[in-house]
């Protein structure tokens, strides 16, 4: 790639559930194949997400996903698992970025990564970065799909429509079930100890 600037963009989603892993992307955007339309996921819908991560699997330099699940989660806090994710996803990269931005204002360890470059956060750099923008765009469709499949395997929580944020069918389900092998017993509202299904 010789001297080309690879700027890599990298955010979460999945922060704020009470179940499921945290997904993290790293994205080094391709100059000579821009992808159209790229935002903030949250502002996008389910249809524009899927559409555009459809052509950043065809047209991005390189992109990594990595994962911290439940348990990890309550064991290293969701801070730390969320930078451990970001530490995957980096490591996952099949070219190496020669600057890497991070949404938000806080950023993992660069240690033992091997990237000669530069870091930065970027406070809300999902709206204002493409590559950041594309990272969440992954990241998201990506633990979405995760959830939907989780919604088979433990039936009765609604993980395919709230995807395991706290919302109001969540809790009843939640009463009515107990917490999964997927929820984070660390999290306030389930820290009363009841057993796992």
């Amino acid at each position: 790639m010789g001297s080309v600037p690879r700027l890599c963009g990298v955010d979460e989603a999945g922060r704020g559930p009470l179940a499921g892993a945290v997904y993290a992307a790293a994205v080094i955007l391709d100059p000579r194949a821009p992808v159209a339309g790229l935002r903030d996921s949250k502002v996008m819908t389910a249809a524009a997400r899927e559409a555009a991560f459809a052509e950043l699997r065809v047209h991005a330099l390189a992109w990594g996903v990595g994962v911290a699940d439940a348990a990890e989660i309550d064991v290293l806090n969701i801070r730390q698992a969320t930078f451990l994710a970001m530490r995957r996803a980096l490591l996952a990269l099949r070219v190496a970025p020669t600057r890497i931005c991070i949404d938000g204002n806080a950023a993992p360890s660069s240690a033992a990564l091997g990237f000669d470059c530069t870091w930065e956060t970027v406070v809300r750099g999902d709206a204002t970065i493409p590559a950041i923008s594309a990272a969440s765009i992954i990241a998201k469709c990506l633990r979405d799909a995760f959830m939907r499949d989780a919604a088979l395997v433990y039936p009765g929580y609604g993980f395919e429509t709230h995807k395991g944020y706290p919302t109001a069918e969540h809790f009843q389900a939640l009463a009515r079930l107990g917490p999964s092998r997927l929820h984070r017993l660390s999290f306030a509202p389930l820290k009363s100890g009841l057993p796992r299904r």
